[in-house]
């Protein structure tokens, strides 16, 4: 049995990601794509595509693993996991993430990624992650330094 289109859709998304290949990954999107998770929020259009290829320039120990991918007309949904070391601090984290989507025009329009920030942060950030990750300012302040990087990026790499 032939598995759905918007399913080999995210076939297609995720293998470009194993390979670290943003400009795969961004064909994927609509245009008018939103994309949010635990540390970048309401990401839209042409912004969603930098953050993806900020990752991977920068992940360059990334390893991904999919699985679970289902998707109809309208919702899909997938499991993945990321191994890498964080460029901030140098450790290991191993990050457990659902996703869920929406699809228009046979692209993806709506890509929703949740993880548990708390675990995250202290794998990603050592002590004080683990001890205060919970926090909302500590949380706020991933959030802020992920879009600094962003904008940042951005500035150096305009699409």
């Amino acid at each position: 049995m032939q598995s759905h289109p918007n399913a080999q859709l995210l076939e297609t998304f995720y293998a470009a990601f194993q390979k670290r290949e943003p400009e795969a990954m961004v064909s994927c999107y609509h245009a008018n794509i939103w994309f949010s998770d635990p540390v970048f929020h309401d990401l839209r259009g042409p912004r969603a595509g930098a953050m993806w290829r900020m990752l991977c320039e920068r992940a360059t120990t990334l390893q991904v693993e999919y699985s679970g991918i289902s998707a109809d007309d309208t919702r899909g949904r997938a499991h993945w996991e990321a191994r890498y070391d964080f460029s901030a601090t140098g450790r290991k984290v191993h990050n457990v993430i659902d996703a869920t989507f929406e699809f228009a025009d046979g692209k993806i329009i709506r890509h929703a990624d949740t993880f548990d920030l708390w675990r995250w942060s202290g794998m990603a950030l050592g002590a004080k992650g683990k001890l205060l990750g919970w926090l909302p300012p500590i949380k706020n302040a991933i959030h802020k330094t992920a879009m600094k990087g962003l904008v940042a990026y951005e500035a150096k790499h305009p699409s």
